[in-house]
């Protein structure tokens, strides 16, 4: 089976940095696995990696939503790309890079989207917009409601959700309201097939991490995220698209509409970047098979030993089909 690369860590960590130069070393093409980045005109908050830094490399899955046009009939109602929609989109251009003869290089921070592209998703019924506004207005109202609504009706989803996860929280209870069953378990799913995948996952000293996520939460609103979130009103947005909840644009959002002065919004979106931060770690030592590098991405001794590793699992196909060869 052809090979396949995947970058994960806590965001900050320098996934990019090691995707470009992998894709580089190994002639590869990398595949985004952040959810907003799927998002046309959401840049700066989303630490995209501007095209003129991407050194030649090809990148797929960034800006395929268009909020205000046609390529948002790709995702799902009301321009949301789900989990579901991200692992069918990407499979295709896995494979299509795969074809080429190339290393398709998967890098991002989405630990459910990376999930359900590696292990599939079960059948889940459609997303239900009316029944969505309820529950979102129920958590308006009362928040922590759809976490203990939750923990009554499906315990070990409501173990499995952060409490403060609102679009997971809205799903899970969408699909026990709408089947009369919690989610299908996750064996019924059906896993990336055709190839081999190696996962690393970047580990950084945590200080030093938070420091730079501070850093890169006040860098953000001085390079202009408060007047990117405007430009994107003016063009049509109501502020209530999904995008809108992610770090800094509910931050910035915030700071539109007179709730929170810059310095306070960038301060809140620094402290939510780090809790962030903790639980994406918290996620990724979940997954058994990963290969951790100790370090930034872009840490000299970090791209040494990933380049090596990527080496030897490259080669390890070619010895196996010189075995196959000889018999």
């Amino acid at each position: 089976m052809p090979p396949m690369i995947a970058v994960a860590g806590p965001t900050g960590s320098g996934k990019s940095a090691l995707a470009l130069r992998l894709a580089e070393e190994f002639a590869g093409e990398v595949i985004n696995c952040d959810a907003m980045q799927l998002y046309r005109g959401f840049d700066i908050g989303t630490a995209k990696v501007p095209a003129g830094q991407r050194r030649g490399v090809p990148h797929h899955m960034i800006d395929v939503i268009d909020l205000f046009g046609g390529t948002a009939a790709r995702g799902g109602a009301g321009g949301v790309f789900s989990a579901g929609d991200y692992a069918r989109q990407a499979r295709r251009v896995i494979a299509e890079i795969s074809a080429r003869g190339h290393l398709p290089i998967v890098a991002g921070g989405s630990g459910f989207y990376l999930r359900a592209l590696l292990r599939g998703l079960p059948e889940l019924p459609p997303r239900d917009e009316a029944l969505r506004r309820r529950l979102a207005c129920r958590e308006d109202a009362r928040p922590g409601a759809l976490h203990r609504i939750l923990s009554r009706l499906d315990p070990a989803a409501a173990r499995r959700i952060h409490p403060h996860d609102r679009p997971k929280l809205i799903r899970a209870l969408e699909i026990r309201l709408l089947t009369g069953h919690p989610a299908p378990p996750p064996d019924s799913a059906d896993p990336l097939s055709g190839f081999r995948t190696l996962l690393f996952g970047l580990d950084p000293d945590r200080a030093a991490l938070y420091k730079i996520l501070d850093a890169r939460a006040h860098e953000m609103f001085r390079l202009g995220l408060v007047e990117e979130v405007r430009s994107l009103l003016q063009a049509g947005a109501s502020g209530k698209e999904w995008p809108f909840a992610s770090l800094g644009y509910k931050q910035a959002l915030a700071c539109l509409r007179g709730s929170l002065s810059l310095e306070e919004a960038a301060a809140c979106t620094a402290l939510e970047t780090r809790r962030y931060a903790k639980r994406q770690w918290t996620w990724l030592r979940r997954e058994k098979e990963v290969v951790w590098l100790r370090g930034f991405g872009s840490d000299p001794e970090v791209i040494k030993e990933a380049l090596h590793r990527v080496a030897d699992f490259i080669a390890s196909r070619a010895d196996a089909g010189r075995v196959v060869s000889r018999l």
